[in-house]
This record gives structure tokens, sequence and C-alpha cells, in this order.
């Protein structure tokens, strides 16, 4: 079957294809799943979400970096979670409660994402049982690694930590500022320096 829609296709390519690695989809799926995907191609440190609005799209990254952070009383920031290519990214709390998200996601590098809204989503839930299935290895990954971040930050020191860091996020140890690694690991970039020459020196 040839598809219906191939400006959309094109768009949606790079996710059909992350789809289709798991499992593949049929003719009928990738059209329902290319409409229904919106591109966007954002600047250097651009909003994806901000606090106090509601999360209403999981995002899927194309290309570049985003990162999700909270910002503490003293204005200080704590990223949470990284999302290079083929990777995802929602606060998952406000997206499904429709409450105002106490989150930021922001780019960290040019890049080019597709998003998904909510009603689209439960429409892929609806008519293609394969997609709730998707999008809960989605959801329990995602939970996963927050889940095993906050263990760590309780009983792991700097440097297993670090460690974690690299072993999860493989390719941006040389991409994104050392402060913004420093943030997500909760130390300062001193630290973080002297953790990486205490590791080269092993």
């Amino acid at each position: 079957m040839k598809s219906q829609n191939p400006d959309r296709h094109v768009i949606a390519n790079p996710l059909i294809s992350y789809f289709d690695a798991l499992v593949p989809l049929t003719a009928d799926e990738q059209d329902d799943l290319a409409v229904r995907v919106a591109e966007q191609v954002l600047k250097r440190k651009e909003f994806v979400l901000q606090a106090g609005t509601v999360c209403h799209h999981y995002t899927f990254v194309v290309e570049g970096c985003l990162k999700m952070y909270s910002i503490d009383n003293a204005g200080k920031e704590h990223n949470l979670q990284f999302a290079a290519e083929n990777d995802w990214m929602a606060d998952i709390s406000s997206f499904y409660s429709d409450k105002p998200s106490k989150l930021f996601i922001e780019t960290l590098e040019p890049s080019r994402i597709l998003i998904i809204t909510k009603d689209d989503l439960l429409f892929l839930y609806k008519q293609y049982p394969k997609f709730v299935r998707y999008f809960k290895v989605i959801f329990e990954n995602k939970f996963v690694e927050m889940q095993n971040r906050v263990l760590q930050n309780i009983s792991s020191t700097a440097e297993e930590r670090y460690l974690t860091f690299l072993e999860q996020y493989p390719n941006l140890s040389n991409r994104i500022p050392s402060t913004q690694i420093a943030s997500y690991l909760g130390i300062t970039p001193e630290f973080l320096s002297k953790v990486r020459k205490d590791l080269a020196g092993k």
C-alpha cells in the first residue's frame, strides 16, 4: 500500500524507523502515525516546556540534545535527564495529569524534534494496540531511569554517578558542557574535573 501522506512520511520517517526497529509497522500504522506527528526545529537554549505550563506532548529527538531540569528556590538549576538522538523526553506526570509542570525542557544544542500530543497518542492507543506496548516500554524505561538516579544520589559516590552517566549517555560527555554534567551529578564543575582526572589516572 502506497502512503497517502508522502510529505508527512518524510518528516515522520525517523520515528517510523525507530518503531520499525522494534516491531515493523503496517502501512496504515505508518500513515496514521505520520499525520499525527509535528516537527519543530529549535535553536540552542530554546524551550520545549516551561514550568507552570502543562506538558501536552511527548518529544522524540531526531537531532540535537535536550535537558530536563528544575530550579530551586535559590535559582539554581538541577538537571534531571538528557535526551539525544532516538530518545524521548516529557514530563510524564504533567502529561497524564494535565497539571502544570514544575520542570523545564530546553535544548542544549540546535535540535530537530518530533512531537505527538496526548489526543493523538490516545487515538493511536485505541486504533492500534501495538502503540500501547511501545509507549508502555518507553514509560517504564524512563521510570526505571529516574528511580535508579534517585537511588544513586542516596548511596553512590560522585565517581560512581559519573561512570553511570557515561554508561547511560555514552555520546554526551564530549558534547555538552561540564557545567551541565556536574548539575546532573549534583557536584561542582571543579569536583567533576577532579573525578575525571582520578579516573584517567587509574
